[in-house]
């Protein structure tokens, strides 16, 4: 049997990370979460810290890995953030100067996420860089979404032929099954799960789990 796609959270902005920590377990909760990427609102790095380590364990007791995100604007050191707050990685959008620096600095001791790759030669540069998941498909930072056959084509070719790992962007839900058809390991869900009130924001979740286990059946026959 085909092995089953894993479920990974993108965070809103968190700037209150007490407001968010109960909807949070909520999700961690309802089903196989492999990753949440905690995305923190600008602040400064002691700030950083602090709202990580209030929402990292509340991940990691779910047995999910902690990989930690800052805005494009945000100055601080992000692999200390990681560090001190206790996150499992880091995720940034791919910059190829700033990523050799960031593979050169983490030595493998934190996982090294990367996104926003415009073509193919950048993907394949980070994987053979060290990157340990690339991600397709999610919003840019200007707000553009690529088109849902674009994301599939990439995902599909990447998964078919590299090891490394990669994640799926599903814009909205309807577009899980579709985007675990791909054969990526991991999909990432829309932000709008978040809008959900906890109870239906569970059920959202184990629907999801439910999709991508569907799926790998119907492609192990």
């Amino acid at each position: 049997m085909n092995s089953i796609s894993r479920l990974y959270l993108i965070t809103p902005l968190i700037e209150a990370p007490s407001q968010f920590s109960e909807i949070l377990d909520a999700a961690c909760s309802a089903g196989d979460i492999a990753a949440v990427m905690v995305r923190l609102a600008v602040a400064d790095e002691r700030t950083q810290i602090n709202r990580l380590k209030i929402l990292a364990p509340i991940i990691q007791r779910h047995d999910a890995a902690v990989m930690v995100a800052l805005e494009e604007s945000d100055t601080s050191d992000i692999v200390t953030i990681a560090a001190r707050g206790g996150a499992d990685g880091i995720h940034v959008n791919y910059d190829q100067e700033e990523f050799r620096n960031l593979v050169d600095r983490l030595k493998g001791e934190r996982s090294l996420g990367v996104g926003n790759l415009r073509s193919r030669d950048d993907a394949m540069f980070a994987g053979e860089m060290g990157a340990d998941y690339i991600m397709f498909g999610e919003p840019r930072p200007d707000g553009f979404t690529p088109p849902s056959e674009a994301i599939t084509e990439r995902a599909t070719w990447w998964a078919e032929i590299f090891e490394t790992p990669c994640v799926v962007f599903a814009s909205t839900d309807d577009s899980i099954e579709q985007m675990a058809m791909t054969g990526a390991e991991f999909i990432a869900l829309p932000d709008s799960i978040w809008a959900k009130s906890k109870d239906d924001l569970s059920k959202a979740i184990k629907s999801a789990c439910k999709t991508l286990e569907q799926v790998a059946a119907s492609q192990a026959e």
